[in-house]
């Protein structure tokens, strides 16, 4: 009696070509040669197993080296996204900046304007609605910025305390660090530069005066 055509097991990424090894032909044997035979047979049947089981561990190897390579990849996109958040902070401080400095330029256009025209007697009366509009268009900017620094200086403040504790679980690399933000050095130059202008405005003093 003989087996049927060698078998080949797909284990889902590769092949195994290692065939069953074919049932003994034992017509033509006594009891005793027989035996024999199939003693043999149930031996490599069992050497068989061994190199399945072989594979087995191999492909489980596999899975998990795979499986920490998807965590690391994974970490390292957590890390990324920390970045992406930060930039889009700096973008967002980047939007007050442009906001407050229109503000406090164009109050203090008018203001200066007003106060010239006034100067030169080319405007008769009173012309404090104008000055003080201009005035609360500096406190408006001014005001703007300050509070765009807390704000950023607090949503940072979080973001660095979240990354240290993902980093501690390692969750993510966290391998780069937050660079220096000139957006924000930019940000307390121009609220010196409103309040220089408000100082100047108000009390005749400063380098606007």
């Amino acid at each position: 009696m003989t087996s049927s055509a060698p078998e080949k097991f797909d284990t889902g990424w590769m092949t195994l070509d290692e065939d069953l090894p074919p049932l003994p032909d034992v017509a033509s044997l006594d009891a005793d040669a027989a035996s024999a035979e199939y003693s043999l047979h149930r031996t490599k049947l069992s050497t068989h197993r061994t190199a399945l089981s072989q594979h087995r561990t191999d492909l489980s190897t596999h899975r998990t080296a795979m499986s920490t390579q998807r965590t690391d990849m994974s970490g390292r996109r957590t890390g990324m996204s920390f970045q992406r958040t930060r930039m889009s902070a700096e973008r967002t401080l980047m939007s007050v900046i442009r906001t407050s400095l229109s503000l406090i330029s164009f109050g203090f256009t008018i203001y200066q304007f007003f106060e010239h025209l006034v100067e030169k007697s080319v405007l008769r009366g009173e012309t404090h609605a104008a000055r003080n509009f201009g005035m609360t268009l500096i406190y408006l900017g001014v005001a703007m910025i300050a509070v765009g620094i807390a704000y950023h200086l607090q949503f940072m403040r979080g973001l660095r305390l979240e990354r240290i504790e993902m980093a501690k679980e390692d969750l993510i690399a966290a391998r780069s660090a937050f660079p220096v933000s000139f957006t924000l050095l930019v940000a307390f130059l121009l609220l010196l530069l409103g309040i220089a202008a408000i100082a100047s405005l108000t009390f005749r003093i400063g380098p606007f005066a």
